[in-house]
This record gives structure tokens, sequence and C-alpha cells, in this order.
């Protein structure tokens, strides 16, 4: 029994995602191979080669994978997907893409978004925006997983496993590369923050969130959003954490003027510690934080600020 972790990676280095799925494919049991498929990405694969827990690297290097089209990168896992009981990718826009092709074309069901492993062939994944978690088990002779990354601790340093070049299967030629557009952003990525500083539809504009910025610079924090605040044309939509945005669980999430919908809470409720800013002592988001105010954030929040200078 082997699990076989397809890696997030840009060709030169790895997404962090990458590390907290192997974790959980270290708790499956058996090996845990790793598949970089890129082009020019042998940095990438030593990177993965030196995570703990994994015992070969497999790379398919070609320059069909350059730009990680999922139609191309699911024909590679499939080409080596007779070796393996497990098959695992990050929850991610990238392992999401990816991991539906695998599993229909190897006619089993995906179980997706899982958070704890039971045994190697029985999970647990949330369900109902987190407010229930669902126990699956699956008799599919290969198990094909996306992994809730803030479920799992990322992998460790110190490993040293073998690197092995595999043949690279040939471009599918059903998508092409047509352009990228990356947002850049001299605060911390969102997914990969220890901080988060985030603002709801309670700071009533997006001019107002400037007032976020100081607090989110003096701790070197990353800003979110509600997608209350996203659709209201506050800030850009990638700032959103949600059930429909992204997943956190950063060691401080700071809530300001987020009233606490469900589908944020599944976002963002794994976090270490939350703070919550709001008005409304009795919005839902209080049920959850740890720390309190509540009142006018208009005030508190400077006054926040002034206290940690």
């Amino acid at each position: 029994m082997a699990a076989l972790v397809i890696a997030e990676h840009d060709n030169a280095t790895l997404k962090g995602s990458t590390l907290n799925t192997v974790t959980a494919a270290s708790e499956c049991g058996g090996e845990v191979h790793v598949l970089v498929a890129g082009a020019n990405c042998g940095a990438a694969a030593e990177a993965a080669a030196q995570l703990a827990g994994v015992t070969k690297v497999l790379v398919a290097d070609g320059a069909q994978f350059a730009d990680g089209l999922a139609e191309n990168v699911a024909e590679q896992v499939l080409a080596l997907a007779s070796n393996y009981s497990h098959i695992l990718a990050p929850a991610t826009a990238y392992g999401k893409n990816i991991l539906p092709r695998v599993a229909a074309r190897l006619d089993v069901a995906q179980i997706s978004e899982i958070t704890k492993v039971v045994s190697p062939d029985t999970f647990e994944r949330p369900i109902y925006a987190g407010n229930a978690i669902a126990t699956v088990q699956s008799a599919d002779p290969v198990k094909v997983i996306t992994v809730r990354t803030t479920g799992f601790d990322a992998a460790a340093q110190g490993g040293s496993a073998a690197v092995e070049n595999v043949e690279a299967a040939g471009d599918a030629g059903k998508s092409s590369f047509v352009s990228r557009e990356l947002a850049k952003s001299d605060r911390p990525e969102l997914t990969a923050a220890k901080i988060i500083v985030s603002g709801g539809r309670g700071m009533g504009s997006g001019d107002a969130f400037k007032i976020l910025e100081p607090l989110a610079d003096r701790l070197g924090a990353a800003m979110g959003a509600s997608r209350a605040a996203v659709d209201a044309g506050y800030v850009p939509n990638d700032w959103q954490v949600g059930q429909t945005g992204k997943i956190v669980a950063p060691q401080l999430y700071i809530a300001v003027g987020i009233s606490g919908a469900i589908q944020h809470l599944a976002g963002m409720k794994d976090s270490k510690t939350i703070v919550a800013i709001n008005k409304d002592p009795e919005a839902p988001i209080f049920s959850v934080a740890d720390y309190g105010i509540a009142g006018d954030l208009f005030e508190l929040v400077p006054e926040l600020v002034k206290e940690l200078g």
C-alpha cells in the first residue's frame, strides 16, 4: 500500500498546501510518494525530497506541464495510478481541478476535503458548512482524496527521499494556456499567513478598509474579508474568506465588522485564536471568538493600533 501526493508548485518551489497533504498521506499508512509534474522543475522536486515522511519523488518533466493544466497533469497521474492505493492532492483550486478528472477516469468516488484520517479507508470531512462532520468509508480500490490543509500540520523538513524521473505523459490537447494575472501584495499570502485581519460589511465602504491597514502592517498580517464585503465591491474577491472563498487557519484571526454568518465561520473557525470587533454584542461571530469587543470599530481599531505601537 502506497500513497501518491500530487505536488502543487511553481516549478521552483512547493506551495505550502503540499506539505499539509504529505502529512495526510503519511497517516494513510504505507509509503508516501510525491509527483512533481512540471517544466524544469528540479528545484521543486528537491524540495519535496527533503520533506519528512516522503520516501520517493517522481518527476515528470515536460513543457506540457509548465502551467499546471489539469488535463495534462491528470493524464500523468492516471499513468501512475495502478501503483497506488491512495491518490491525494490539496483541496485548492489546483487539486480540485485535477482530482475529479482522475476519479472519473478510474471510476471511483472522490472523497473531498478530508480533515482527518481515521484509518486507511475511513476519513472525516466537514458537511453543512462545517456544522457537522461526516465519517466516510470507501471500498474503492483506489482512494482519490482532496485534503483540507487546515486539518493537518505541515510536514517537517529533514527527509532524504530518492528522486526518480518518470516518462512524461503527452499533451492531452484539450486545453492551452493563455495568460495569468497575479495579484501582487507586500503582505503575506492569505492562506499561508499566520495572522489575518479581516473586514466585513460593517466596514461600510471600500475606503473604510484603509483603517485596517495600519493594524495589518503592525502585525505583519494578511488582509481578508467576508463575502458580504466582497459582494458589495469593497475589496477584491481574492480577499474572501469563507465557504465559497479561502479556508484559513492562522495563529490569529481578527474579524472586524463581521457578523459571523455560517458561511464565513466555515472558512476561519479553525484559527488558533479569534478576536472579534463588532458593534452588535449578539453577533454570531462572538460565539466562536476567544476574545471579543462590542463597540464602534472606527474607534476601537485605531485605539488597538495605538496600544500595539
